[in-house]
């Protein structure tokens, strides 16, 4: 797989788990950063107060949508109005099957949109999926990934 780190933006400890048990079982051993809530996302990526974001960008983004402080879309905007991270993969993994927020979603850039599925097995499927594709065959685009 792509040594690339997968940042994690999840509120719900379940989901938690539940994502790094699917990855794991189908072999991404990626380092996972999980972060909460969407501020944290935020300074994970741009930094806060003075301190700089993330040396080294993920290779991807997996966000939920329902995130206290910040929500994702919010999110997603912050990263897509920052040049640094303008073109980092952001892919919206959340429960929502709203049409608004899957439009609104990809009008603010996301690279790809995924309903959890409710369903253990056809979620790991998902992360199986997710994780070949984001990093195994997904190209990255020329951009520097460090600041």
């Amino acid at each position: 797989m792509n040594p690339g780190k997968i940042l994690l933006v999840e509120d719900n400890p379940d989901d938690v788990a539940l994502t790094m048990r699917a990855l794991k079982s189908h072999n991404i051993t990626n380092d996972v950063i999980v972060v909460d809530d969407g501020v944290q996302a935020v300074e994970y990526l741009l930094g806060a107060k003075g301190r700089p974001g993330a040396e080294e960008l993920p290779a991807v983004v997996l966000l939920d949508l329902k995130l206290p402080r910040l929500d994702g879309l919010e999110v997603l905007e912050r990263i897509r109005a920052d040049e640094r991270t303008r073109l980092l993969p952001v892919v919206i993994l959340t429960s929502s099957d709203e049409e608004r927020d899957i439009v609104k979603g990809y009008r603010l850039g996301a690279n790809s949109y995924v309903r959890k599925p409710v369903d253990f097995m056809e979620f790991t499927e998902a992360a199986k999926q997710l994780g070949l594709y984001w990093l195994l065959m997904n190209r990255a685009p020329p951009v520097s990934r460090t600041p």
